[in-house]
């Protein structure tokens, strides 16, 4: 049985094997919503893995008495079975099916070793009563099979973090019990890239479409440290009711070596918008069916993709259901400021990026 999922392939009877994103992008496939094209490692292949090394023993010892509050023991601790599970060998038949899914993905995109994102997409992480976005790692522009073997198991290990550890703690979750899949998604070189929102964030008003947008790839979005340009859209005649340039005087952009890294942006290219009115319709116009199909509001990812024909460069990297308007109202009771709710919001819709040096 193969232990790969393809997008195109999927079905909700495999939801719980795939994880949240794997189950989102297979299902925005589906639904005809312009995604760039992947698979996903099942949790089978996490489980084999974990029992072919015996990796259940080994995390009890490490997890038994652990003390959330003691942050020396939670890091000392939590870096051993990150280790341990990056070390491990995974089973031949979970490679084979890996490096022969990765093999397929290059040839169809007519590319030696086409560049990947490796996403993780734990079983957790779009449970109802809890939202782990954000808790575990993503890596960009991995090339080649054994790059990928390699960032696949950095995913699983990221179910280890210090953060995520000592979140399932005060969630209640038992640590054995989560699983991860490890999404594998050709990866998109953006113009410019961001989040929409199907409500207005500030207000909730679900007639509305709210799109932050930056030059380059989303982290400047995500990190804070660029001030997106900001479009508030009528979701019924999209038209654009509120547009605010920012000064965007850094971006990131990939380097000739593959990483994403933080660059200064051109001066005349600072100060200009990131994006047509066209390309804010046409992300308008995708959040809208996203949310139809989903049948809820929805936070979702998108970059205008530079290796596609204008008209049809828009893609949609992942959507989720809205999670934090409802923690609006005890933030505002409380007196949080809308800055921090906004903050929050783009917190949980994006993990963080990391890359690797070639």
């Amino acid at each position: 049985m193969s232990m790969v999922m393809w997008f195109s392939e999927y079905s909700p009877s495999v939801k719980t094997s795939v994880g949240g994103k794997g189950a989102s992008l297979g299902e925005m496939t589906g639904a005809g919503l312009p995604v760039p094209p992947g698979f996903a490692l099942t949790t089978a292949a996490f489980r084999a893995s974990k029992e072919q090394a015996g990796l259940d023993a080994e995390l009890a010892v490490h997890l038994d008495g652990l003390d959330t509050n003691d942050t020396n023991m939670v890091s000392e601790r939590c870096s051993e079975i990150r280790r341990a599970i990056e070390g491990m060998a995974m089973p031949s038949a979970v490679e084979d099916d890996l490096r022969s899914a990765y093999a397929t993905l290059c040839s169809e995109s007519n590319t030696d070793d086409v560049p990947v994102a490796v996403r993780s997409s734990a079983t957790s992480e779009d449970s109802p009563d809890a939202s782990f976005a954000g808790e575990h790692d993503t890596y960009l522009w991995v090339r080649g099979a054994d790059d990928v073997v390699d960032a696949v198991r950095r995913c699983w290990a990221s179910l280890f973090t210090d953060r995520a550890t000592c979140y399932r703690v005060e969630m209640g979750y038992e640590h054995h019990t989560v699983e991860m899949s490890v999404v594998v998604q050709k990866m998109v070189r953006p113009v410019s890239a961001g989040v929409a929102f199907t409500l207005n964030p500030s207000n909730g008003d679900r007639s509305q479409i709210c799109i932050d947008s930056a030059w380059g790839f989303g982290e400047g979005v995500v990190s804070g440290e660029v001030t997106p340009d900001n479009f508030l859209i009528d979701k019924v005649m999209f038209e654009i009711g509120r547009r605010e340039i920012s000064n965007k005087t850094h971006e990131f952009r990939l380097t000739d070596h593959d990483t994403v890294e933080k660059v200064e942006t051109e001066k005349e290219r600072a100060s200009e918008s990131s994006l047509t009115d066209a390309h804010i319709k046409a992300i308008a116009t995708l959040a809208k069916e996203a949310e139809k199909h989903y049948g809820c509001p929805q936070d979702i990812e998108w970059a205008v993709d530079a290796d596609l024909h204008e008209g049809e460069n828009v893609v949609l990297l992942q959507s989720r259901p809205e999670t934090v308007w409802s923690k609006k109202q005890s933030d505002s009771a409380s007196g949080g400021s809308n800055g921090d709710f906004m903050a929050s919001i783009v917190s949980t819709l994006m993990n963080p990026l990391h890359t690797q040096k070639r």
